[in-house]
Parts: C-alpha cells; structure tokens; sequence
C-alpha cells in the first residue's frame, strides 16, 4: 500500500492537471492517476496541434447545462484574463483568431509542458499509465489499479467524457458517479458533425464546399462556416449548432446572411437580364451556386420570374432546412454534452454535496461550453475551485 495522499486526481488532461497545481502550490500532497501513457494528450491534438486555450469572451452564456447558472461561480471568480496571464508568465506566444479565440503561436506542447512546471511548484505528483480498477470509500478513498492501490482524503473526478475514444476517452466518470450515487445527465456528442440521409443525401456531392452562414438549432444560432462532407454537415457554424441539436429536429441554415431581406426583389429591379444563379454565384462557392439554383428551380431572367417566385426562393435561401438522421457520434465529437449532474455539486467547489471529499471538474460534469477555447476555460475554472477547496 502506498503512502497516504491529501487528494488523488483521476486524469491527467486540462482540468486535472490544474487542480493538481493548484492544490499542490497550497501544500496539499496531490497525486494524479492517468490512464495514457503521457500527460495532456487531448491538450496536444487541440485546435490543429496548437491548443485553442481559451476565448476573451469566455462567460455563463458560451455553456450549456441542465443548470444555466452553475458555471458562473467557477468562471467569475477564474477568468480567461487569469490563464492569460499564466500563459504569458511562461513567455508563451499567442495569436487572436476570430470570435476571441487565443492560440498558441507554436505547438500545443508549451501549455502541457507550463502545467506540468506548475504541478512541480507545489507538491503534486503525476503517474501515467495507471488504469484505474476500482475505487474504494471507507475512511478517505482508495484508488486501486493494475499497479498498486493509493489512499487519500479527497477524490477527484477528472477524467473527462467518452468524446474521442481513439485518445483513451471512456465513460469512467460516469461509472463512478453512480457508484456513489450521484445522477448523471445523459451524455451525448456536442461539437460534431451531423449526418445526412433522405432528399439531403444529394448535398453529398458537395463534399468538401464551405461557406460562411447562419446555422440554427433550436433558439442557438451562430455565425460561422459550413461544411459539406460525404455524411452530411460539418464546419464550426455547424458543430456549434450540434450541441444544441436533438433527434427529429431541423437545423436551419441562412446561406446569405449578409443579404437584406427583399434583396432577390432589388436585384430584379437593377439586374432584370441576371439570373438567380448568377446572383448566386456571385456570393457562393459555385458548386453550391448551381445546385441551389437547381434545388429552386428559377433558370429564367429575373425580369421574367414573378415576384411570388421570387420571395419564396430568398425566404428558402434565408431558412434552408436540413433534417439530420443523426451525428457522427463519440468518435467524431470534440466534447460530451451532459454528464455528471450540477445538482450533485457545489457550484463554488466542484464538491459532491452528499459524499464530502468527492469532486468532479470539467468535461465529467454537465456543463458544455461553444467551439473556441470555451470548453478549456472551464476545464482551468473548475480545476481551480477544486484545487482551492481540497
């Protein structure tokens, strides 16, 4: 048996590692399990290999929930300004994209290596290859594994959801809320691209053809790209409007959102010899141009074309509707909707309310933040509250 631990940490990703260094740099004795062969992992394949940290605007509006208000404590009182100001204490160059999205000039390496330089400050302790077997709760926690068994007073849950399995992700968490009874909110894939079937199936010849629209999925829109694949939909407008996306329902998708309304009606008056796909083609990519235009079935002069005709193509183009058949699952999503409930927890230490010692941070929990280093923000917010609570 191993020497006794102020707190074990389950998973060695975003929020594990920075509750590990928070606790550690109070004097906790932390030691942090990871299942992978190194730490940080999803951290490295981030936002195309140089980690999409966080986002300037990053706020309780970017996240879903089944509890809308949860999120607030963690990210007011960690903000993305604080991880911006870690980063740039290590002399990690960084870059504005669109939407206040902050990237790593070079690879995504520099934010595990300032993690891990982190953990080293206080006294926590890292094994990788350490799957776990089994938990035990008697006085304090036992961690068992395929090496040893460890024992602390605190335990914390951090070991991700399912999304991405090829990385190592499983369903662990979940497996270890209801040993301990605590509810679960049913895990699904958020950020991913969704599949195509029926009379949409045509939009396949497309694959590979992105434009810049408005994509809805319930109340959510988001300005964005679109891409069309070979199974359906994909791109950020399309995989931020996923998470938001439920089975049986339509995404709408506004194909000129830069256009006025009544714009196809102005064209006729200024342009009557032009033709819609013409028009089309002037804003769209030309593949997508022409099998709009097709879809629409308006091949004449605009001149000659009713205006009826004509309002009804415009209102189409603004509200084009697409019925998925589903997603491309776990193995495609860049995160897990749902997860452990926020109703379980303290919203202000991430501890299970009925199990004191128990906490869980980041992806575990039912909080799922937008496309753009949100989801990254509150991986660093949450392993904060834990780290200051254990």
């Amino acid at each position: 048996m191993s020497a006794r631990y102020d707190a074990i940490v389950l998973g060695a990703g975003a929020a594990g590692l920075m509750c590990a260094a928070r606790a550690g740099q109070r004097g906790k004795r932390v030691l942090v399990l990871e299942k992978s062969d190194r730490p940080g992992k999803k951290i490295l394949i981030s936002g195309g290999g140089r980690c999409n940290f966080t986002n300037r605007g990053a706020g309780p509006a970017n996240y879903l929930s089944a509890n809308p208000h949860f999120a607030k404590s963690a990210l007011a009182r960690y903000t993305a300004q604080d991880f911006v100001e870690l980063v740039e204490s290590y002399g990690i160059a960084y870059h504005e994209k669109t939407l206040g999205q902050l990237f790593c000039d070079g690879r995504a390496q520099a934010i595990v290596d300032m993690l891990l330089a982190e953990c080293a400050k206080g006294e926590g302790e890292i094994r990788c290859g350490e799957e776990v077997a089994g938990v035990a709760h008697g006085e304090g926690f036992t961690v068992t594994t395929g090496a040893a068994s460890y024992r602390a007073d605190s335990l914390v849950i951090a070991t991700g959801g399912p999304s991405i399995p090829k990385m190592g992700a499983t369903g662990i968490a979940y497996d270890l809320a209801r040993q301990f009874g605590l509810k679960v909110v049913e895990p699904r894939p958020a950020l991913v691209p969704l599949t195509l079937g029926g009379e949409d199936i045509l939009f396949r010849d497309l694959s590979g053809v992105s434009a810049d629209v408005e994509a809805r999925a319930g109340k959510a829109a988001f300005r964005e790209a679109a891409l069309f694949t070979h199974r359906g939909l994909s791109g950020p407008a399309i995989l931020q409007a996923s998470s938001y996306w439920k089975h049986g329902e339509p995404v709408t998708v506004n194909l000129l959102p830069d256009h006025a309304e009544g714009w196809l009606l102005d064209a006729k008056s200024a342009q009557p010899r032009a033709t819609l796909r013409s028009l089309l083609r002037d804003a769209l990519p030309q593949r997508l141009a022409d099998t709009l235009a097709e879809r629409l079935g308006i091949e004449g002069d605009l001149g000659n074309t009713g205006d009826k005709a004509l309002r009804a193509a415009e209102d189409r183009l603004r509200r084009w509707t697409f019925l998925p058949n589903g997603t491309e699952g776990f193995a495609k999503a860049e995160v897990t909707a749902g997860g452990i409930s926020t109703a379980e927890l303290s919203s202000r230490t991430m501890e299970a309310k009925r199990h004191p010692g128990l906490y869980a941070i980041g992806e575990a929990v039912d909080v799922t933040g937008w496309l753009g280093g949100y989801n990254f923000q509150w991986a660093w917010a949450s392993g904060v509250a834990a780290g200051e609570a254990l």
